[in-house]
């Protein structure tokens, strides 16, 4: 999980009377409410008391966020857990938050951090109510963060601020370091951070929230459609690999020279070749595709080169073939491995001449089509095995563009997953319909053989299957949540009995479905029946 993966629709849910973040019940507050609360404690109470109470409190939310997120998440690698710090206080709305630097010595336990908080509201309302400040006032803000980076860290960590808007500084900067770091400089600011059991609470509290289901809505969200974007074939590219794809697509589509796209099945070749097709200055006329390995060679020769009337039985008019159709635009040769060596020499002659002659006919018509070929075989193993003319391959491949399957490139599967969730919405009119933020860990540990289209069925089952249009792990293919529970209790002890690893993966599944156990029944494929009865002979089990 990744800490930019974090969106603010599928963490909170929204509905009247109960607004939550996975379990935990959360309430809005007005800024100028908070305020004159905090006006009203100066007063009462005095500054440097007021400074501890908004700290405790900022401390206290910080953990208790740091404890959804690992509730919620699992986080291969530490620093991204303590990256959603900051990123949940835009989510929130506290301030826009971007990490200036951050490091990080696991073995010694050295941690320092600089945060930048721009618009903060905090030092926005001190200036309303108090007037230009003469010290930093986002007593909340490094509450939190000192809360949630000692929570993450298991030990404690303080952030202090050194530049305040409210003392006219264009943004706030906050520093934060483990308390051996900061030395004796740190001394006049403990008191301030004084709290009780922080910590044992917000361990009890998420043993508490474990149990509950836990569901975000997610709000329909108006995107441009995939077609009538130019400037990516995707709605975001994450992956570096991808991106150099892309770069290569955008650089050769004004050209008319000849691509071949390679790449395993469902990785989207032909959602390349529209996009190269698009940047092309043939964009105005026409796309046509055709799957070369899914047609008998009569059949195939009749649909790209055209046939006459009579040509054969069944032809009872002129055809004038996907080659001609394709005039002035661009022809997508799909499965062009798996063409025979008959068909691969008469497709030599197009290519060499630009000109088709139609089944029947004995004059040839010239042709300007732009050839784009795929093939998810390795056409250079196939010449060596004598399958595959060489001198066609040289004809195909003026251009070659490999498409890396989605297992390299984890980094795009979620922009994937939630533009196909948006793309199934409008097509089923479900506005409302989205993920549930516990699908994003299962979605990126499985593997994805069969690539993109695999990851596209995946989101079209939990569409249809979801009756409330939340998407849900256990809507999502039984295959996909067992590989990503496999993945979180790793290989497991080898030594395990059949029963023992049955139990193991039960209360797994469980405790992914936060407790419920008709979801989980669904996601081990037996009924509830089964799951009740199999609870209780392992309750009986260990009680004997």
């Amino acid at each position: 999980m990744k800490a930019e993966d974090l969106k603010l629709d599928e963490l909170i849910e929204f509905a009247e009377g109960d607004l939550s973040l996975h379990g935990r019940r959360l309430v809005l507050h007005d800024m100028h409410a908070m305020a004159q609360l905090r006006k009203d404690l100066v007063r009462m109470a005095g500054r440097d008391n007021a400074r501890r109470v908004l700290t405790r409190f900022g401390c206290f939310w910080g953990e208790a966020d740091a404890a959804a997120m690992k509730r919620i998440f699992d986080w291969d690698d530490v620093r991204e857990w303590l990256k959603a710090g900051p990123r949940m206080h835009a989510i929130e709305g506290v301030a826009r938050a971007s990490i200036r630097s951050m490091e990080l010595d696991e073995a010694s336990g050295r941690f320092e951090m600089s945060i930048v908080w721009h618009e903060s509201g905090e030092a926005k309302e001190y200036v309303a109510e108090f007037g230009r400040s003469d010290e930093a006032v986002c007593w909340i803000l490094n509450g939190y963060a000192s809360g949630y980076a000692s929570y993450c860290l298991g030990t404690k960590v303080y952030f202090i601020e050194q530049k305040c808007a409210a003392k006219g500084d264009r943004a706030c900067l906050t520093v934060g370091r483990d308390q051996a770091s900061w030395g004796s400089e740190i001394e006049k600011h403990l008191p301030y951070f004084e709290t009780e059991d922080i910590r044992g609470k917000i361990l009890k509290l998420t043993k508490e929230l474990a149990a509950k289901t836990r569901q975000v809505r997610q709000q329909q969200r108006q995107i441009e459609h995939l077609e009538g974007m130019t400037h990516s074939p995707m709605v975001e590219v994450r992956s570096e690999s991808f991106r150099r794809v892309i770069e290569l697509a955008r650089r050769i589509a004004p050209h008319g020279s000849s691509v071949l796209i390679t790449g395993e099945s469902g990785v989207g070749k032909e959602v390349l070749a529209r996009y190269i097709h698009r940047l092309s200055p043939r964009a105005a006329g026409p796309f046509v595709s055709v799957n070369c390995g899914a047609l008998p060679d009569t059949l195939l020769e009749s649909e790209l080169f055209g046939h006459k009337a009579g040509a054969f039985t069944g032809a009872v008019r002129d055809h004038p073939g996907l080659f001609a159709e394709a005039h002035k635009g661009t022809i997508f040769l799909d499965e062009i491995g798996d063409i025979s060596h008959a068909m691969q020499v008469k497709l030599l002659g197009v290519l060499q001449t630009k000109e088709i002659r139609r089944v029947g006919d004995s004059k040839s018509r010239k042709v300007d089509a732009r050839v784009i070929a795929a093939t998810n075989r390795d056409l250079t193993q196939e010449v060596e095995a004598g399958r595959f003319r060489e001198d066609l391959l040289y004809r195909l491949r003026v251009i070659e563009i490999t498409v890396p399957p989605l297992r390299e490139r984890p980094e795009d599967i979620v922009p994937l997953a939630r533009h196909f969730v948006e793309q199934f919405a409008r097509k089923m009119r479900r506005p409302k319909l989205h993920l549930d933020a516990t699908c994003l860990d299962y979605l990126q540990e499985y593997p994805w053989p069969g690539n993109v289209r695999e990851l596209e069925n995946a989101i079209e089952r939990g569409a249809v299957l979801c009756e409330d249009d939340v998407i849900r792990p256990e809507h999502l293919p039984v295959g996909i949540v067992h590989a990503g529970l496999t993945h979180r209790r790793g290989t497991g002890d080898p030594t395990q009995s059949l029963a023992q690893v049955e139990r193991d993966h039960i209360l797994a599944v469980l405790a992914a479905c936060g407790g419920n156990k008709a979801r989980a029944a669904a996601v081990l494929g037996i009924s509830p029946t089964t799951l009740w009865r199999k609870l209780k002979e392992m309750e009986s089990r260990e009680g004997a």
